[in-house]
């Protein structure tokens, strides 16, 4: 059962009692999901640390860690309500994200001054982040409404990334990671957003929304500074 009823909470405005009940039900939801949240990145954290004594088998791999990321992914949405399994496939899930993220982190932390790079990549993003999610909370702007937007600019990103493994433009890299990063920030008001106004049934898929919001815009970030630091 999800903590926050958004046909209650309706309902609970147009009474004092109900709104109030209302308003406790979606702080609880709130509170639930960045909870989730911030286990879901250290389930992440352990992953990335974990695989750094791994990362070339991993990177071997990358394909096949790959299925198993977007199978764990469907699972968990689709048993989003199941008690219990819900948890562990939330969990397994991002752990094998920072697992399949640890070759990124292992080649940008091989590079002259590249454990600096992978830090600050983190402290921006973590600052960024914060920073957005209490924007979000706060302005009177409506993200929430930017959905087919976002989509979009997704999917042409996905296809730029595609187009790129094969040109090896460094230009387009460049592009990408810039357009990247904004759009994902992007993501971080729309989620938040989405997640005070009850569009999400559950506290663990915005949790899971947080959370790849948060590791593409690092992953972005990331690629950033090491184009920045890159003296060539």
């Amino acid at each position: 059962m999800a903590l926050y009823d958004r046909d209650y909470a309706n309902e609970g405005l147009q009474t004092g009692e109900l709104g109030v009940q209302s308003k406790s039900a979606l702080s609880l939801f709130i509170k639930k999901t960045y909870q989730l949240f911030a286990a879901s990145l250290l389930a992440g954290s352990v992953g990335a640390y974990i695989g750094m004594d791994f990362s070339y088998q991993l990177l071997e791999y990358k394909w096949v860690l790959f299925v198993v990321e977007i199978a764990l992914l469907i699972s968990l949405i689709l048993a989003k309500r199941k008690a219990g399994l819900n948890y562990v496939l939330l969990f397994a899930f991002t752990f094998v994200s920072g697992l399949t993220l640890s070759p990124i982190i292992e080649v940008f932390s091989s590079s002259k001054g590249g454990v600096g790079i992978v830090v600050n990549a983190f402290i921006l993003t973590t600052v960024a982040f914060g920073t957005l999610s209490v924007f979000a909370m706060n302005t009177k702007r409506n993200f929430s409404s930017l959905g087919k937007f976002l989509l979009i600019s997704l999917v042409v990103l996905i296809v730029a990334s595609i187009i790129n493994i094969f040109t090896q433009s460094p230009f387009l890299y460049t592009i990408i990671s810039a357009v990247g990063a904004i759009l994902f920030s992007i993501y971080v008001l729309y989620d938040t957003q989405n997640i005070i106004k009850g569009a999400y049934e559950t506290p663990i898929e915005g949790a899971i929304a947080l959370y790849l919001d948060f590791l593409n815009l690092f992953i972005f970030i990331l690629r950033l500074l090491g184009i920045f630091s890159n003296d060539d």
